[in-house]
């Protein structure tokens, strides 16, 4: 069987940078799996295995723009140390939810400086290059459940 829209499929794959340093990877651990046509995964990955089938290695390397485009610096800032509710948990590398006019968003915690937080809204992987190494594991059809969480999951997310 095919991957192809609305299959369920499974994963194991690495995912490293340009200069070789792994960022993610299920080789040892439990394979990835999804609905495929569903956003669960970046579009042009989601392209690149279309139409493969179990046993299938694919080595796919995304540029940032298709990934999670470019830093955008306008999206790093300084706050008060006093907007923060608990001040023990401040520190570089911390991830914190807020509330924005746009809606809610995740920022890390870059540095702090005295009594001044610098905050980043950046995905961590923003101006990276992705390359992939996947194998295909397993292709099939989805259950009824499967799909409707897929397609249900994805309409929240539009």
């Amino acid at each position: 069987m095919q991957i192809e829209k609305h299959k369920h499929v499974t994963l194991a794959y690495s995912l490293k940078n340009d200069q070789g340093t792994l960022l993610d990877s299920t080789k040892d651990q439990n394979p990835f799996a999804y609905v495929h046509g569903t956003s669960a995964i970046m579009p042009a990955l989601e392209q690149a295995l279309m139409g493969k089938s179990p046993g299938d290695e694919v080595t796919v390397r995304i540029p940032s723009e298709r990934a999670y485009g470019e830093r955008n610096e306008s999206l790093v800032f300084s706050i008060s140390k006093a907007k923060f509710n608990d001040t023990d948990t401040i520190a570089p590398g911390t991830r914190v939810r807020v509330r924005t006019p746009s809606g809610e968003q995740i920022l890390e915690i870059t540095e702090v400086d005295g009594e001044r937080v610098t905050l980043d809204g950046n995905h961590p992987l923003a101006g990276v290059n992705l390359n992939f190494e996947v194998s295909v594991v397993r292709v099939r059809d989805c259950t009824k459940e499967e799909l409707d969480r897929a397609t249900a999951s994805a309409e929240k997310e539009s």
